[in-house]
């Protein structure tokens, strides 16, 4: 069936009747945006669980009705998500075994090498991971196809970030975020979920990191801010709270957020980023943090603004008992993935 065939014979009103993200009807052949899942959480450091994110947003995302408010028909777009990958969360989970047995001598006060047997093979598997998903998303990405990225831990968007800096010669990225992630190599691991905006910083085609949220970090990281002569813009989220609770409004911050974010925008998702009373569940939870609607509202401003979005990726979903934390993943997948169609001339926004 063609595109259109598919959009004719769908009913959007309809309840979600397949395991297709959203309950849509498209396959990456006929869709607009891939999301692609990465099912890896090797180096979490605190709770362990985002690695069944993936899994969990799809099951949750048929709870979301295809409507939105300003967006007229963003259904027809297309987004298909491509399966979840079970060698990568097998072996995830193995490495994932013998890392934490690492981490747990580290915590403890053991002296131990950096450079072991065990650090070196995980560095090695996270490599492999960034090289298979840098080909995966520049085949995607070289057939006109929107795509983001759905963890998985933080440190999974390295490669897709490396696929982009070959097809845009400067871009900024918006990290929403409780963290800095900018600690080298941290406990040993070259591309820990600690250390994804470090590396993503030796991408010379990155020309900014604005971070949004940031309410817990490290010496070396603020030092890391200071130094970056301006390559880096820190809001930290008790600075934003400060603005608010004096009467600056929340769209004068947004404008200053946007000001400092060039033309073409990645946006890397974490969704510890959120107040943890909406990601209860998720790996490193911290006191404070953004409303789903102020979230929102920044993003709608940033597509307002012109910017345009080449892409995303949200991490840090971990479902506990209940499926709150992936109901509201879901929910924010959706909203990244309208915005961006927004953002690219894929959809009609009425805001």
């Amino acid at each position: 069936m063609t595109k259109e065939q598919i959009i004719e014979s769908f009913d959007p009103n309809a309840p979600g009747g397949n395991d297709n993200l959203f309950g849509l009807p498209f396959t990456p052949e006929t869709a607009e945006l891939i999301v692609i899942p990465v099912p890896w959480e090797v180096t979490v450091s605190y709770h362990s669980g985002t690695a069944s994110g993936p899994a969990a947003v799809l099951e949750a995302s048929a709870q979301v009705d295809l409507a939105v408010k300003d967006i007229s028909n963003a259904w027809k777009m297309g987004i298909a998500m491509l399966p979840v990958p079970e060698e990568m969360l097998n072996e995830s989970t193995a490495l994932r075994e013998i890392a934490s047995k690492h981490i747990s001598a580290l915590e403890s006060g053991e002296k131990v090498q950096t450079d072991s047997p065990v650090v070196a093979k995980v560095n090695e598997a996270c490599e492999n991971l960034n090289v298979y998903l840098k080909t995966l998303t520049s085949n995607y990405l070289k057939q006109g196809k929107l795509v983001c990225l759905l963890g998985g831990d933080h440190s999974t968007p390295l490669g897709f970030i490396r696929a982009l800096s070959e097809k845009y010669e400067r871009f900024g990225i918006l990290q929403i975020d409780a963290h800095a992630d900018l600690r080298k190599a941290y406990e040993g691991f070259t591309y820990s979920h600690a250390s994804i905006m470090y590396n993503a910083l030796k991408i010379p085609a990155v020309g900014r990191l604005v971070q949004v949220g940031i309410r817990d970090y490290c010496e070396e990281e603020l030092e890391m801010m200071k130094r970056a002569g301006g390559r880096i813009a820190t809001y930290f989220d008790q600075d934003i709270k400060d603005h608010l609770y004096e009467g600056k409004s929340w769209a004068t911050i947004c404008d200053d957020i946007i000001s400092q974010l060039p033309k073409e925008v990645y946006i890397s998702f974490d969704i510890d980023g959120l107040n943890p009373k909406l990601c209860p569940h998720t790996g490193t939870p911290v006191a404070g943090g953004l409303e789903y609607e102020q979230v929102i509202f920044l993003l709608k401003r940033v597509v307002k603004s012109g910017k345009k979005i080449i892409g995303f990726d949200l991490n840090e979903v971990a479902p506990g008992d209940d499926d709150w934390d992936a109901n509201v993943g879901a929910r924010l997948l959706y909203a990244l993935c309208n915005l961006m169609g927004v953002s690219n001339g894929k959809l009609k926004a009425g805001f």
